[in-house]
């Protein structure tokens, strides 16, 4: 999975940013810590997954290159509208079924998708597997 741009369409940015990470499940089992300071050249959630996945191998856990790799069948129905207001990444920039980004405390789909901008300080999480409770 990339979520690069093709260089022609980035923006040249020396912008630098620190971000807390916190890791859950196999996530941290594979990078073998919880939580810890991150800082990468940009200001997007993209740019931070693209600088963190060349440095650490958990891409796969977490980003669906498909639609179908982004669903599950599950028990609860999907029939009609659900309550309340839904949204989801295009398809390629979504999170793989039980995997989850958020910052802040919000999943990146309810923010900007991978074009959520970062601050220096915000907390942003790599859960797999996640689970909703009902």
């Amino acid at each position: 999975m990339s979520t690069n741009q093709a260089p022609d369409e980035r923006t040249e940015s020396t912008a630098r940013t620190t971000v807390e990470v916190r890791c859950t499940g196999h996530v941290r089992t594979e990078i073998g810590e919880h939580s810890f300071e991150y800082t990468f050249e940009g200001s997007t959630l993209r740019e931070f997954l693209d600088a963190f996945f060349e440095e650490y191998d958990v891409a796969d856990m977490l980003i669906a290159e498909t639609e179908a790799e982004a669903t599950t069948n599950g028990w609860a129905p999907t029939d009609g509208d659900p309550p309340g207001e839904w949204k989801k990444n295009p398809e390629g920039e979504q999170t793989r079924a039980f995997a989850r980004v958020a910052i802040n405390g919000r999943f990146n789909e309810h923010i900007d998708g991978l074009d959520t901008e970062l601050e220096a300080g915000d907390r942003v999480a790599l859960m797999y597997p996640f689970m909703f409770c009902l």
